[in-house]
C-alpha cells in the first residue's frame, strides 16, 4: 500500500487546467497537459513512494516480484506484465478518429509487421505489441466523444437536412443499403476520396452545417461538430467519416465501453480512462499521422446503434462498478454523498485507487493507514492485506482499477 507518483503526458490536445487543478499545481500549467498515467507502461511508469520519500519504478518493482505484486495466477496470464492502465484524461481539443484490434488482430498483425522487419517505432507501424487494446472511458466533467456507427436512418435524415448538393450522391447510396455493408461502402468512398475531391466537398459541407446552426435544426449538435473539426483538422477525411458516427455527451459519472473496433474520438472533456496496456492504434482519420486504410478496414467493426451509457452498478453501499467484458481491466468507483460508513476492498490482484474529490484514508487491519487527498493515487499489490476505504470529508470519490473479471485471480 503505496503513494504512486505518476508521469503526465503533454499532448497538444490536452488541457492547461484540468490535470493541473487535480494535482493542486499553478493553474494555468505552463503547456498542456493531456494524460495522468497510473501504471507500468513503459513509456511512462509510475513511480512507488516509499515512506522516506524515496521512489522505484512500477515497472522495476513488477521485474523483481511479479507474482507478490500481481498475483502468480495473472503473473502467469500475462507475462509478468500489469494487463491495464489508468488514466485521467483532459482534452481541450479533440483527439484522432481512431479504433483498436481485437486480441487475434493484434496477435496477427504483431507477428506479420514483425516478420516483415519493421521497426517498432516505425511511423507506418500499426501494432508495436501483440496485444489488444478495449478501453472504457468514465466522465469527471461533461465529456463529449463520437463512439460507433451511428443508425443508417438517422445518418441518412441527417444528411438529407444538411442538402449538399456534394453529398447527395452518397446519401442515396446509403439510402438504397442502409445497414452494415451500406456503411463500410460509404466510410471506404470518404476515407479514400482523392484530396481535389475532399477540398471541393468539405467546403460545401461547412456551409450546410453552417446554415442547420442557425436554424437550431434537428443535428444542431452534429453540426456544430463537424464545424469544429473542419477547423481543427482543414481537408482531412476524418471530417466526413464524423457524419457517421454516434454523437455523444457524457454527464460526471457516465462511461462508455469501447470495444475492439469501435471507431471513436474524443471531443472535449476531462474523464477517467482505463484500457488494456497496448499501444496498437489504428487511425481513421483527424490526424496528420499515418492512417493505413485497408488494414483499418480489416479492423473496424461496422455494426450500428446507440452506444449503452452505463452509470455504475451499485454492488455494495458506496461501490458502483461498470462492467466489461475486458480480461484486461475493471473500473469501479467509491462515492460518499453523505455519511461515512467504510468501504472493504479485498482483491486477490493488484490495485491502483486515485481520489478526484475529497479526501479518503486506506486503513489495514493492523492498523496502517495511508491518506488520499484530491489528485492523490495508490498502489496495492496482490499480496496486500484488504484495506478499508474511509472518507474524511465529504463528498469524497475515488476510483478503482483491477484486472477484469474473467482474469485469474479474481
Amino acid at each position: 500500500m503505496e503513494l504512486l507518483h505518476n508521469a503526465v503526458r503533454p499532448y497538444a490536445w490536452g488541457s492547461r487546467t484540468a490535470i493541473a487543478e487535480l494535482l493542486g499545481k499553478p493553474v494555468p500549467a505552463p503547456h498542456p497537459e493531456a494524460e495522468l498515467w497510473m501504471g507500468a507502461h513503459p513509456g511512462g511508469p509510475s513511480r512507488l513512494v516509499e515512506p522516506d520519500g524515496d521512489e522505484r519504478s512500477l515497472l522495476d518493482v513488477l521485474a523483481v516480484d511479479p507474482d507478490g505484486q500481481l498475483g502468480p495466477a495473472l503473473a502467469a496470464r500475462w507475462g509478468g506484465r500489469l494487463p491495464f492502465l489508468l488514466k485521467v484524461l483532459a482534452a481541450d481539443e479533440p483527439l484522432s478518429l481512431q479504433a483498436h484490434p481485437s486480441a487475434e488482430q493484434a496477435a496477427e498483425g504483431y507477428a506479420r509487421e514483425e516478420a516483415a522487419g519493421i521497426p517498432r517505432d516505425a511511423k507506418n507501424r500499426n501494432y508495436p505489441d501483440p496485444t489488444a487494446k478495449p478501453e472504457l472511458i468514465c466522465a469527471l466533467t461533461e465529456f463529449h466523444a463520437l463512439a460507433g456507427f451511428a443508425d443508417p436512418d438517422r445518418t441518412v435524415r441527417l444528411l438529407r437536412s444538411l442538402d449538399t448538393p456534394g453529398l447527395t450522391h452518397y446519401t442515396e447510396l446509403l439510402a438504397g443499403q442502409p445497414d452494415a455493408d451500406g456503411l463500410r461502402a460509404l466510410f471506404t468512398t470518404w476515407i479514400t476520396l482523392p484530396q481535389q475531391a475532399l477540398d471541393q466537398l468539405l467546403p460545401q459541407l461547412f456551409d450546410s452545417c453552417v446554415r442547420q446552426v442557425k436554424e437550431h435544426g434537428e443535428f444542431d449538435l452534429e453540426c456544430r461538430t463537424v464545424l469544429e473539426l473542419g477547423e481543427a483538422y482543414p481537408g482531412d477525411a476524418g471530417v466526413l467519416a464524423a457524419v457517421l458516427l454516434n454523437r455523444i455527451v457524457l454527464q460526471p459519472g457516465e462511461a462508455i465501453y469501447l470495444p475492439a473496433g469501435n471507431p471513436h474520438a474524443y471531443l472535449r472533456g476531462t474523464g477517467i480512462e482505463i484500457l488494456a496496456n497496448s499501444d496498437n492504434v489504428l487511425r481513421c482519420g483527424l490526424t496528420p499521422k499515418h492512417v493505413d486504410v485497408p488494414e483499418l478496414l480489416r479492423v473496424l467493426d461496422f455494426s450500428y446503434g446507440q452506444m449503452p451509457v452505463q452509470t455504475g452498478d451499485e454492488v455494495a453501499p458506496h461501490l458502483f462498478v461498470y462492467p466489461t467484458p475486458a480480461a484486461e481491466f475493471e473500473l469501479s468507483r467509491l462515492q460518499w454523498a453523505s455519511g461515512d460508513a467504510p468501504v472493504r476492498i479485498d482483491h486477490d490482484g493488484p490495485q491502483v485507487l486515485i481520489c478526484v474529490e475529497g479526501a479518503v484514508t486506506l486503513r489495514r487491519a493492523d492498523g496502517v493507514e495511508l491518506p488520499l487527498r484530491r489528485g492523490e493515487s495508490a498502489w496495492l499489490a496482490a499480496a496486500d492485506p484488504a484495506v478499508e476505504v474511509a472518507p474524511l470529508d465529504r463528498p469524497a470519490s475515488v476510483f478503482r482499477a483491477t484486472a477484469g473479471v474473467d482474469s485469474p485471480n479474481n
